[in-house]
């Protein structure tokens, strides 16, 4: 079963799930860092606002509310 995951759309949800991440519980699991270059591996289309998503969706507050240096941090640990 697929949970509504706060911050992603349906294209997202479908990377998730293509990567085993079906929850938000499942997300938390893995981290959004680890989920992120798994899709990438996967070659999708990502950004770093999938990564900026699903890290906020952990913190249960919206993206675009994520302070610039957590953005930073979470960039340079996929870079």
């Amino acid at each position: 079963m697929t949970d509504k995951i706060r911050n992603l759309g349906p294209v997202s949800m479908e990377w998730l799930n293509a990567v085993g991440v079906f929850t938000l519980d499942d997300l938390k699991r893995q981290g959004a860092v680890s989920v992120y270059q798994k899709a990438k591996d996967k070659r999708f289309n990502v950004s770093l606002n999938l990564l900026y998503a699903m890290e906020a969706a952990v913190r249960d507050i919206d993206w675009r509310a994520l302070p610039l240096a957590l953005k930073q941090e979470l960039k340079d640990k996929v870079q």
